[in-house]
């Protein structure tokens, strides 16, 4: 699945969060959230747009953003906060966060 706010991948240079997880088997609660975090991140000053792809537990979520400063202000919203600790308290067995700067892209659409 994937949403860019334009319709298409935006132009180079932005940079993408890549989220890669491993779901536990204690998910109460993790769809309800996990829609209400998606909708508040597509709101935020500088988001682009996300893909995801996941098969079973394991996912992968990038999301991707105009600069490093909007990140860092989404990575600052009390409600992603909350969503993060009960990830981490509940949801996942694992997970891992990396930021990545974009300098190329390239997109082909049929």
């Amino acid at each position: 699945m994937n949403y860019w706010k334009n319709g298409k991948a935006e132009n180079p240079p932005y940079y993408a969060v890549i989220f890669s997880s491993v779901k536990s088997d204690t998910l109460d609660g993790f769809e309800e959230m996990d829609e209400k975090i998606l909708n508040l991140a597509m709101h935020q000053d500088g988001f682009l747009g996300y893909e995801s792809s996941g098969y079973g537990k394991e996912n992968i979520f990038i999301s991707y953003w105009k600069t490093l400063d909007a990140i860092n202000k989404w990575r600052h919203n009390m409600q992603h906060i909350e969503a993060k600790e009960l990830g981490i308290k509940h949801w996942y067995k694992r997970y891992l966060s990396q930021i990545c700067k974009v300098e190329h892209s390239h997109e082909m659409i049929k």
